[in-house]
């Protein structure tokens, strides 16, 4: 036998006990709570209570994004501010090293200039022959190595033709040395003992010779030059004799 409902009634019947099952439920929330009651179906109050978790959420999230902001701002705000006190702090201190700069430049540009009265003297064109070398000769007594080789190297250009242009080559040699221009001394030398001259200060102008060739890695030509010494100036004094041994020991000179 067939049933008695087709498809269709069986769905509206459906339809109906849920519809009753609402009304039902309606009536008990009324009695319950006092409240007035809202009619909705089953699935829209489902969807209501979705979207309102989303908003609460949406809410929340928001709440925190903004204390973060409030944080980051405040955080912003203090980094200005450090950023501000360090430019401060930065622009002292180069002022201060600026200061020193200049400060330390003076100093060391008073310090290097000779006295006033012996670069007068120095530059003085009316010098003669003999107060130049009489300055040069107490600028290397006082030390002052750099103007006695000013006033030695005039006198070699001025006066290289006098008889005392050989001794000035001699002391120029002697100033060279002292500032470690060892190829500039050897030249200075050569040319206070070229002829071989009888004096006194003739035979350490030739071991001063040899030393600066020393110095300059040329030990044969040294060796050379220690050689004349005892046949050119036999009567060289002992202390003159000892250095010409130290210079021949650092030179490895045969015999």
């Amino acid at each position: 036998m067939p049933d008695p409902l087709d498809d269709r009634s069986v769905r509206r019947l459906d339809k109906m006990e849920k519809v009753v099952r609402e009304l039902r439920a309606i009536v008990f929330q009324g009695r319950d709570t006092g409240k007035p009651v809202v009619v909705q179906d089953a699935e829209t109050g489902a969807m209501l209570a979705t979207l309102s978790d989303r908003v609460g959420d949406l809410e929340q999230t928001l709440t925190r994004n903004n204390a973060g902001n409030e944080d980051l701002g405040l955080e912003l705000d203090r980094t200005k501010q450090a950023l501000a006190t360090s430019e401060a702090n930065n622009k002292v201190l180069s002022d201060r090293v600026t200061n020193l700069e200049t400060r330390l430049a003076a100093l060391e540009a008073a310090a290097a200039a000779p006295p006033a009265e012996e670069q007068a003297a120095v530059a003085d064109p009316a010098l003669g022959p003999d107060e130049l070398f009489a300055l040069g000769r107490k600028q290397m007594a006082d030390g002052d190595y750099a103007n006695a080789e000013s006033s030695f190297d005039r006198y070699v250009g001025e006066y290289g033709d006098t008889p005392k242009a050989p001794e000035a080559r001699y002391w120029l040699g002697k100033t060279l040395a002292a500032r470690g221009d060892n190829a500039q001394a050897a030249s200075a030398y050569l040319g206070a003992v070229r002829g071989w001259p009888k004096t006194n200060w003739a035979p350490d102008a030739v071991v001063e010779l040899a030393r600066s060739l020393v110095a300059q890695k040329l030990p044969a030509d040294a060796c050379q030059t220690l050689g004349e010494l005892p046949r050119r100036y036999p009567g060289a004094s002992a202390g003159v004799t000892a250095r010409a041994q130290a210079v021949r020991q650092q030179a490895k000179c045969a015999g």
